[in-house]
C-alpha cells in the first residue's frame, strides 16, 4: 500500500496545483467559455490545450494590459515552467469536465420543463 501511495503522490499533487492555479477567477472564465464551445466528449484534450493557451497569453497581457509594461515571453526552457503548465492543462480538464457536464445536464433539464 506503501509503494501505491508513493507512486500517486506525484500525481495527486499534479491536479492539487493545476486546480489551484485554475481555480481563480481568470481560469474559472476560460474554463466555462470552454465548456460552452466543446461540442462533444472526444474534443475535451484540444479545448483544454486551447484554453491553456489563452491562459498563457493572458498572463502574458496582463500586466501590459494593466500597468503599460512590456509583453514578457514565459521562460520556455525552465522545466519549471513546462510543469506548471501541464499542472494548469490538467486543472482546466478537470473543470471543463465538472462544467460541460453540469452544462449538459442541467440545461436538459430546463429545457425538457419548458
Amino acid at each position: 500500500m506503501d509503494t501505491i501511495q508513493h507512486f500517486l503522490t506525484p500525481v495527486l499533487d499534479l491536479f492539487r496545483s493545476g486546480f489551484n492555479q485554475v481555480n481563480v477567477v481568470l481560469g474559472l472564465i476560460i474554463a466555462l467559455i470552454a465548456s460552452f464551445q466543446l461540442s462533444a466528449w472526444r474534443k475535451l484534450w484540444e479545448m483544454a490545450l486551447a484554453a491553456l493557451v489563452f491562459h498563457i497569453i493572458a498572463l502574458m497581457l496582463a500586466p501590459a494590459i494593466d500597468h503599460g509594461a512590456q509583453i514578457r515571453l514565459p521562460a520556455l526552457l525552465d522545466l519549471t515552467t513546462w510543469h506548471n503548465w501541464l499542472a494548469i492543462y490538467v486543472g482546466y480538464v478537470v473543470l471543463i469536465v465538472a462544467f460541460y457536464f453540469l452544462r449538459t445536464r442541467l440545461l436538459k433539464t430546463v429545457a425538457a420543463r419548458h
